[in-house]
């Protein structure tokens, strides 16, 4: 007999012990356990669990107790994790995932916070054009007559373009300007305000105080004003940063006004934190659509 007819016979003994061992393993794991060499490969499932039968694994699994399993986690430390990467595009996705998907999820809040300052950032910045256009001033414009045509405001116009004070504009000068087309979103009972565009979150803002009750209902942003020392204040003049920001809504009458958490609370409405209600009224415009929900 050859050599070359050994090893062939010795080779096909060595698959028959493979498959004879791995029938009795599957076995094992399948129908009973056999012991011996294969319980020391895979335990038996009844002692990796303290020894409880089907019936008390049953039961455990549908206790209370059981520690009850957060759609949203897994997502937000995704998140964070692109974050520590500097992926914010793929971050802001998966926490937009969290807001709109699992807004129920523990981390909900943290989430609409953190993609909320992405938002902003990128929204208030100049370098970032997405969702803004350049003007080019004619002879005869006027800052009042470019945030008509474009349905923005004078003060979003000023912000965009650093402008502290009221400027006067000239021929052939460039302008930043961004449609305010933003959608604010009213919940008395979770006492927040937020802004979206379209079915995209943007940014939420904790309401300190609301009076009163309102309807579910869908409404516009009738007017919006600037108070100081019990004056209005209009956008041309140089007291208006410093003033109060007033939004009117037109059913039911409702507004939005900033506090500072002192004793001196505005009698009626939906109070914000002076810095939030700042950033609602740069970023709404007269017109805008409001949902009470």
């Amino acid at each position: 007999m050859s050599l070359w007819t050994l090893f062939k016979i010795f080779a096909a003994l060595c698959v028959m012990a493979v498959m004879t061992f791995t029938g009795m393993l599957a076995y094992h794991v399948a129908v009973q356990p056999l012991g011996g060499v294969f319980s020391e490969i895979v335990p038996d499932p009844v002692r990796i669990v303290g020894g409880q039968s089907d019936d008390e694994l049953a039961k455990m699994l549908e206790s209370p107790e059981m520690p009850d399993i957060d759609p949203g986690e897994r997502a937000f430390q995704k998140a964070h994790e692109l974050l520590a990467l500097g992926r914010i595009p793929e971050a802001r996705e998966k926490l937009n995932a969290i807001v709109n998907v699992f807004p129920n999820s523990a981390t909900a809040p943290v989430a609409r916070n953190i993609v909320g300052e992405i938002n902003l950032d990128e929204i208030l910045s100049a370098s970032h054009m997405e969702g803004k256009q350049i003007h080019s001033v004619k002879r005869g414009d006027s800052l009042l007559g470019i945030a008509s045509r474009y349905n923005t405001t004078i003060d979003c116009i000023m912000h965009l373009n650093s402008m502290m004070d009221l400027p006067k504009i000239q021929p052939g000068q460039e302008l930043v300007v961004m449609p305010l087309e933003f959608r604010l979103l009213i919940e008395p009972r979770r006492k927040s305000v937020s802004l979206w565009q379209g079915g995209q979150f943007i940014r939420e803002y904790p309401v300190l105080h609301i009076a009163g009750s309102a309807a579910a209902q869908r409404s516009v942003i009738s007017s919006k004003a600037a108070e100081l020392d019990g004056q209005r204040v209009l956008p041309q003049s140089i007291d208006y940063r410093s003033a109060q920001k007033v939004i009117i809504i037109e059913k039911p009458p409702l507004q939005i006004r900033s506090w500072d958490g002192g004793e001196d609370k505005p009698a009626g409405g939906i109070l914000l934190r002076p810095e939030d209600m700042e950033e609602i009224a740069l970023l709404t415009r007269v017109g805008n659509e409001v949902e009470i929900r």
